[in-house]
């Protein structure tokens, strides 16, 4: 089973990405054959400065490797270094259905708000969709907010398909099991967009301080609460243990804390837990020439395959 994944290097990691997404992908990587990619020409969109560009995939490949992403398992390599995705985009693109891309929810919801929509953010399901068909990908994990554009690959495979033979592997979209829902330092959905990120990698004491400043409500102490609705303690047990988590939510149920208590008890667990990645993320950082290895060796692997792939596709529609 071939798993695909790709993350875009629009800023620093925070908890949600590695909790809600990264976490799970890289757990795929011991038992299916993972490829892995820093999606720069999506970020793109978004970003149109070159020096911050390639300082955020500069960091996207050191924090997947020091958080685990292991070299000898899994495929890691930076999307602009494969040119046949792109050729393979043109390709999709000339018979993708124009409704079918106004459709997709993230042109919409630019469009509707009156905010700047253009053609690279239009034909952004297109691209992913090469990304996808590219490499013959079987799996392909994702939030529920990417089903769609699982969906409109699936459409477009299967027109290709339909005109020129069965030329493309069909991916499923997965919903992995265990992704967490992060929320962020004011309850709502941790987003670099909400400005509520608690950052991976960075000055623990830095953290240390945005986690005192989590956002909490004004019940009395001594009140009795229900840990299962309280953001503070969601955060809290993803670094916990089980025993520590029962610890805590007896705390929650008993009433006669301050959040104070549990804020201090978050960056602690939050603090040993990250500490392996820190000092592994640290060796990476001076050792430059080994993660650039480590990327050409996955572009000339994930090259080879997605070649294959583009062969196929045009010997199919007539260019070879």
């Amino acid at each position: 089973m071939r798993v695909l994944s790709g993350i875009q290097p629009t800023g620093r990691f925070h908890w949600g990405n590695y909790f809600g997404a990264i976490k799970q992908y890289i757990d795929l990587q011991d038992a299916h054959d993972g490829y892995y990619f820093i999606a720069d020409l999506h970020a793109l969109t978004t970003i149109r400065e070159p020096d911050v560009l390639r300082g955020y995939v500069r960091d996207a490949a050191l924090d997947l490797l020091a958080l685990g992403l292991n070299p000898e398992r899994a495929t890691l390599f930076v999307q602009s270094d494969i040119p046949e995705v792109s050729q393979l985009c043109w390709l999709l693109m000339t018979g993708a259905p124009l409704g079918l891309l106004e459709r997709c929810h993230a042109y919409k919801d630019k469009a509707s708000k009156g905010l700047r929509a253009d053609v690279g953010l239009f034909t952004y399901p297109i691209l992913m969709a090469a990304d996808i068909l590219a490499y013959d990908s079987n799996w392909v994990p994702v939030g529920e907010d990417q089903v769609q554009h699982i969906e409109v690959c699936r459409d477009l495979a299967r027109s290709f398909n339909a005109h020129f033979g069965e030329v493309f592997i069909m991916p499923e979209a997965k919903i992995v099991p265990g992704a967490a829902k992060v929320p962020g330092t004011d309850g709502e959905k941790m987003s670099k967009s909400y400005d509520n990120t608690l950052a991976l990698f960075g000055d623990p004491k830095e953290l240390r301080k945005r986690i005192m400043r989590i956002s909490t409500d004004s019940r009395p102490m001594e009140d009795a609460k229900d840990p299962e609705t309280d953001h503070l303690f969601q955060l809290y047990r993803l670094f916990a243990s089980e025993e520590q988590i029962g610890e805590v939510r007896a705390i929650y149920w008993k009433g006669g804390f301050g959040y104070g208590d549990i804020k201090k008890r978050l960056a602690d667990a939050a603090e040993i837990y990250l500490e392996p990645a820190r000092k592994r993320r640290l060796d990476l950082e001076n050792n430059p020439a080994r993660v650039q290895e480590i990327l050409s060796q996955g572009a000339a692997k994930a090259r080879e395959a997605a070649g294959n792939v583009l062969q196929r596709v045009q010997k199919a529609c007539g260019l070879r």
